[in-house]
């Protein structure tokens, strides 16, 4: 679909109060889909210029992604990442999975909003927001504890985004 098409039908969901509807098609259309979402329910929002998702449900379990009634009310590339971290994390809490360590859960989240690995079709964000997803994934990096094996396990991605971040200065 084109981006015209794209932002029709988004308006079009809009128009019509569909929120829940548009997030489910937005990970269609993204395919962003996975077994393990319940589905998609309203949070409080922060307030008109912050948004915040989140993938609630016990590791195993399924998860039910809740959103602002806002949120598409937001930049579309900023909307579809937070969308598709929470969705990573819908993936990460699943039975074949069970990532345990929320900070690895995190580390990983904020690393697609900016490599894009697990979900190729998603766009990019500004610089700005990039410079904070990757200061946000440095900080999950730090709570793994120094030296630790998941720090271990995750140095050369550091590595690669501490390079990235430079390119952004």
């Amino acid at each position: 679909m084109n981006y015209d098409q794209l932002m029709f039908n988004i308006n079009a969901y809009k128009e019509n109060n569909q929120i829940l509807d548009l997030a489910r098609f937005i990970i269609h259309e993204f395919e962003l889909d996975h077994p393990n979402l319940e589905g998609f329910g309203f949070r409080d929002e922060l307030d008109k210029n912050s948004i915040l998702l989140t993938a609630n449900g016990d590791l195993g379990e399924r998860q039910m992604v809740l959103i602002p009634r806002n949120l598409f009310d937001f930049e579309f590339n900023l909307v579809i990442n937070m969308l598709a971290h929470e969705m990573l994390h819908v993936r990460q809490k699943s039975p074949e999975i069970m990532l345990e360590d929320k900070n690895e859960r995190e580390w990983q989240a904020y690393n697609e909003m900016l490599f894009h690995t697990q979900f190729p079709n998603i766009p990019d964000v500004e610089d700005y927001h990039k410079k904070f997803f990757g200061e946000k994934a440095l900080e999950y990096y730090k709570r793994m504890g120094e030296g630790s094996k998941l720090q271990q396990k995750y140095a050369e991605e550091k590595e690669r985004l501490v390079a990235f971040l430079d390119t952004l200065k």
